[in-house]
């Protein structure tokens, strides 16, 4: 697993060195995420836009049916604990879409190791550019991925940040805890 997590440093720092240029990913941008209810063995819901999907942590089955769906690419944002861990994830994801021939770019996001970053959008964003099929976004239950394709939408896809956040809430970003807190709904604001 070494090997893989130096991999992922050097295709961070690569994609913040020189972006390719992200295609538009094609949806309704006033119609809510799609829920996807066919696709069974994810541990989360899946959500559809254009030709994202963004899912929670998929079974070793539901990767094997991914090359069937159009999948060439899978982008993890689950850390190498969570990975290793054959309790949560009882299979090596690499090493099977390997063998399915289907890129695995791995994002790993969470804790002081792995924090959130520009660089990680921009290599979500390498990764589109290079699979102009469908893509899975995925990390455990959704919630990573849902933050990461709401600045992916801010940053390439032009959206305003609380409508790109807007987005991500119906996909399961959730209500933040300071809002659960206070028992009230927050409207997100940029500053200037």
């Amino acid at each position: 697993m070494r090997h893989v997590a130096v991999a992922t440093v050097f295709l961070l720092a690569a994609g913040a060195a020189a972006a390719l240029p992200a295609p538009w990913v094609d949806f309704d941008h006033t119609a809510p995420p799609d829920s996807v209810r066919d696709y069974a063995g994810f541990q989360a819901r899946v959500f559809h836009e254009g030709r994202v999907f963004i899912a929670g942590q998929p079974s070793e089955d539901a990767v094997r049916e991914l090359p069937d769906r159009g999948v060439t690419v899978v982008v993890n944002l689950r850390t190498p604990g969570e990975m290793e861990n054959r309790e949560r994830v009882p299979f090596d994801e690499a090493a099977v879409l390997a063998e399915l021939d289907v890129e695995y770019v791995w994002i790993p996001l969470g804790g002081d190791d792995h924090p959130y970053t520009p660089a990680a959008v921009a290599t979500f964003a390498d990764a589109l550019a290079r699979h102009p099929g469908p893509v899975l976004l995925h990390c455990t239950v959704a919630w990573r991925a849902s933050h990461l394709w709401a600045a992916y939408l801010v940053e390439y896809q032009g959206f305003d940040v609380a409508d790109a956040y807007a987005r991500g809430e119906a996909m399961g970003i959730g209500k933040s805890p300071f809002a659960r807190f206070l028992d009230r709904d927050l409207r997100l604001i940029e500053a200037d």
